[in-house]
C-alpha cells in the first residue's frame, strides 16, 4: 500500500524523474499565471516529456517536449504531476 493517501502507482512529480526518463503530463498545480506559462511551453495534460539532465546543483532541469529542448526550475517541475512511461 502506498505511503501517500490517494497516490496512484507510477504517479510522481516531474522533478523526481531520473535523467533519461520519460513520462506523460497528468496535471499541473500552482498559480494560474505559472500554469499558463508552463502550458504555453507545451506542458499540457497528455503530453509526453523526457528529462534530459540536471544542472550540477540540481537546478534547473533540461526537458524535451514535442521535440523542443528547454529548461525549467526544479520548483516548477515539482508542480507537474506525471505518470512514468
Amino acid at each position: 500500500m502506498s505511503a501517500v493517501a490517494g497516490a496512484r502507482p507510477g504517479r510522481r512529480r516531474l522533478g523526481e524523474l531520473k535523467p533519461g526518463a520519460g513520462a506523460v503530463v497528468k496535471r499541473i498545480q500552482g498559480e494560474p499565471a505559472m500554469i499558463r506559462r508552463l502550458m504555453e511551453l507545451g506542458l499540457v495534460p497528455g503530453t509526453r516529456v523526457q528529462l534530459v539532465r540536471r544542472a550540477p546543483m540540481g537546478d534547473p532541469i533540461e526537458l524535451i517536449v514535442r521535440g523542443t529542448h528547454f529548461s525549467i526550475r526544479r520548483s516548477e517541475a515539482n508542480r507537474i504531476h506525471v505518470d512514468a512511461v
